[in-house]
């Protein structure tokens, strides 16, 4: 199972037959093995990168001396012997990406702060009528009299998005080149703001 880092561009539309589908454009063209890595359990592991630090340490340059930079975002992917011993340092990945496959795709969601039970769970509300004052988009009762107490894990309040997002089967519409560079369009929406790095991670 293969990774591809990109940064996701614009969204935007593609036509079908009778119908627009919603389409997202992520950039693919900086993603690259930065290191190969052999675990003591004997897993081969590659390093995959996206992008370039611009202020790296000096353990990190170390690290990734072979590659000559040192990446900004940096994915582990376990391979077979074949896969690790085929592939070098500084290779492109997108050329494991074809048009057609279905693909699962991973990144951090777009952070919304605090906020309520009906934005953050889609709770419904308290009635609108019937004397109700300031109750309209209140949890309302949050446990019974035994135990006594709220149990854990209730949808409550709290801190919304901003979190590792991963959205299943969605199809690459078309991969091209323009400008140099490399662009995947896939059918639907990818979590994160536009320029957020995002990971395409082949399913088959």
């Amino acid at each position: 199972m293969m990774i591809v880092l990109g940064e996701k561009k614009i969204m935007t539309q593609f036509r079908n037959k009778y119908y627009l589908d919603a389409a997202t454009l992520i950039d693919v063209t900086d993603c690259v093995v930065a290191g190969k890595v052999e675990l003591p359990d004997g897993r081969k592991v590659l390093l995959v990168g996206f992008g370039k630090k611009k202020k790296p340490t000096k353990p990190e340059i170390g690290q990734f001396k072979e590659l000559g930079f040192v990446p900004n975002f940096v994915e582990q992917v376990v391979v077979d012997d074949e896969a690790f011993d085929k592939i070098s340092i500084g290779d492109k990945l997108f050329s494991y990406l074809e048009t057609g496959e279905k693909v699962d795709v991973f990144g951090k969601s777009k952070g919304k702060g605090f906020t309520g039970v009906v934005k953050r769970w889609g709770f419904s509300g308290g009635p609108k009528t019937h004397g109700q004052s300031d109750r309209h988009r209140a949890i309302g009762a949050i446990g019974a009299q035994t135990p006594g107490r709220v149990f854990k894990g209730k949808k409550m309040a709290g801190r919304h998005g901003n979190k590792r997002v991963t959205v299943k089967n969605l199809k690459i519409l078309d991969i091209f080149e323009n400008n140099n560079r490399t662009y995947v369009l896939l059918k639907g929406a990818v979590p994160g703001p536009y320029g957020a790095v995002v990971g395409i991670r082949l399913t088959k």
